[in-house]
């Protein structure tokens, strides 16, 4: 059995990758879910959805996020009313969230609702959101100088202010009285490799390994996890992962990556752009894979699947 730890989009390549070089069902990904929100009176849930929608070759190629083929009649329509619009929802897509929303109000778990929606799709691997109780990651921010710090949803940095806008600390409201989904530690425990996704250290993979129980148990494993950097010659291919670490003291490099996830995985595969640093990420006692990592198609993402599989 495969275990993945696994944000949004660049999980959702890596798990792509992974589908097609072994048995579907041997994986298991524990899913972030800090991300989630509320709106519109609707449970949404992105990288669990990301996930979904990639593996289901569904996924919008332009945008990374939503469904192929979208119309937007809703979020027209809501404009018009002068509604928020400033997270786009498709019309196709809010199909999903009307389904999770009105299961969730039924009394099903969300680990339950996203089985129903991934077999809705015909995917045969197991997604499990890190906890089916509420998490959110808040983040300090300023939005221009001379403003007083606020606090605001991952989802209003992310889109709304497009993360452009500096950080001063991240926050999981909820992780105190969130307990692992019922699965969860069964499949870090059991994992025959336990992978860290190519996903933002602080904001994806962070929420997880957060959540009561979950970081020791991937640290008894340590020597069976296989972490791959999603930071590739300083930056991040997408997202905010190299603002993020830089605001909030980190080295943006594989080095600092290394440093993050030292207590946590025994190996760390980093990029060819990057080769010349490996014997500092060896440096911060992690045994360094040096390979290509930037998933251009689905042939790169299997080929960085076998990297990763036979990196223990």
């Amino acid at each position: 059995m495969i275990t993945v730890l696994a944000g949004g989009v660049g999980a959702a390549r890596l798990l792509a990758g992974l589908v097609q070089v072994v048995e579907p069902a041997s994986i298991t990904a524990v899913v972030n879910v800090g991300d989630d929100l509320e709106l519109h009176g609707l449970a949404i849930s992105p990288d669990l959805d990301t996930i979904t929608y990639t593996l289901a070759g569904a996924i919008n190629p332009t945008t990374g996020w939503g469904l192929v083929d979208e119309s937007w009649q809703a979020m027209d329509t809501l404009h018009r009313y002068g509604g928020a619009t400033w997270f786009g929802l498709g019309d196709r897509d809010l199909g999903t969230h009307l389904f999770r929303t009105q299961r969730r109000a039924d009394g099903a778990t969300l680990a339950e609702v996203s089985a129903e929606i991934t077999a809705g799709w015909g995917l045969r691997l197991r997604l499990l959101p890190v906890t089916n109780d509420r998490l959110r990651t808040m983040l300090t921010i300023v939005d221009e100088p001379g403003d007083p710090p606020i606090e605001v949803t991952f989802q209003e940095y992310f889109v709304q202010r497009q993360h452009d806008v500096p950080v001063t600390a991240v926050r999981l409201e909820g992780v105190e009285a969130a307990l692992p989904a019922p699965g969860v530690i069964e499949a870090i425990r059991e994992g025959d490799v336990v992978v860290i996704a190519p996903s933002n250290p602080i904001v994806s993979v962070g929420p997880v390994l957060a959540v009561s129980g979950i970081g020791e148990a991937v640290a008894e494993r340590r020597h069976q996890v296989v972490a791959v950097s999603p930071i590739i010659a300083g930056s991040a291919l997408k997202g905010p992962a190299d603002r993020l670490l830089r605001e909030l003291g980190h080295d943006v490099s594989v080095v600092g990556v290394a440093r993050l996830y030292a207590a946590v995985a025994g190996t760390l595969v980093i990029d060819e752009a990057d080769a010349d640093l490996a014997s500092q990420v060896e440096d911060c006692g992690v045994r360094c894979v040096v390979a290509p990592t930037v998933m251009r198609d689905p042939r790169a993402a299997a080929d960085l699947a076998h990297v990763v599989l036979g990196s223990t």
